[in-house]
């Protein structure tokens, strides 16, 4: 299927490996023009190579370095997205982190740096990103969430703010609607993949791990990341006008929500 994405352009945040690199390869595969930008040069650099190398022709690749923590760092990806491409399409909100333990073991510079490193970077990137989607008629916003911005589970830090970008999608989606541009939310449950969190774990536990799997996983396996990215470029394209403030999982049974 032809996603009618060619030529559009697409900034992905936090795009260096993960489910980001994963989006990244799926939305230049469909023809998209691609901005990836990362904290660390040098696995940027590497990124860049892969994505360039499901690219369908040459010149589709801009990278920018940047802390998109702060507000000069997005505001520099979105400019120089534009700068290099003549517009912006879509916007994949996906760098995120969040530390700490229970309530009395968090404190408050923790539960700061999750909203910093997390929702911030989403409102920020789609409030200067909007207006240059206008000029063009419309556009997709995709926010990259979890089951566990759904139901309860995992870290609280990480529940609290990947709930707060699924609500903040669906609000989006309303507001934005007028001006053609669709907001959703992907919710994927536990992804494998090189330098990741369930990755590292595997690597320390392989037995619990392993135990985790059974009990946890329908499917007996963890997901892949682009499993994700498929679902992305599909948000991202024309082919899914009628879908817009929906929370999409992707977590193969996973979750326990019922909706």
């Amino acid at each position: 299927m032809d996603l009618g994405l060619t030529d559009k352009v697409a900034v992905i945040t936090g795009s260096s490996r993960g489910l980001g690199l994963a989006s990244a390869r799926a939305l230049v595969a469909e023809g998209c023009r691609v901005v990836l930008c990362a904290r660390g040069g040098e696995q940027l650099a590497d990124a860049a190579l892969e994505v360039e190398a499901a690219a369908k022709r040459p010149g589709m690749i801009a990278t920018v370095q940047a802390d998109v923590s702060t507000a000069p760092g997005i505001q520099l990806v979105i400019s120089r997205a534009v700068e290099t491409f003549g517009g912006l399409d879509v916007l994949v909100n996906n760098v995120g982190r969040a530390a700490g333990s229970d309530l009395l073991g968090t404190t408050d510079a923790e539960w700061q740096a999750a909203f910093d490193e997390t929702l911030f970077p989403a409102i920020r990137a789609s409030r200067l990103a909007v207006p240059h989607m206008k000029q063009r008629g419309g556009g997709a916003i995709i926010m990259i969430t979890s089951i566990y911005g759904r139901e309860a589970g995992g870290r609280m830090t990480y529940n609290a703010v990947k709930a707060a970008e699924i609500s903040l999608a669906k609000a989006l989606s309303q507001q934005l609607a007028p001006a053609n541009i669709r907001v959703n939310s992907v919710a994927p449950g536990s992804i494998m993949f090189p330098g990741g969190s369930w990755h590292k774990r595997q690597q320390s536990d392989p037995a619990g791990i392993a135990d985790m799997i059974k009990r946890e996983l329908p499917f007996g396996r963890f997901g892949r990341a682009d499993e994700v990215g498929a679902v992305v470029a599909f948000l991202a394209s024309p082919r899914a006008s009628w879908v817009s403030g929906a929370s999409i999982v992707v977590d193969g049974s996973q979750g326990r929500s019922n909706i």
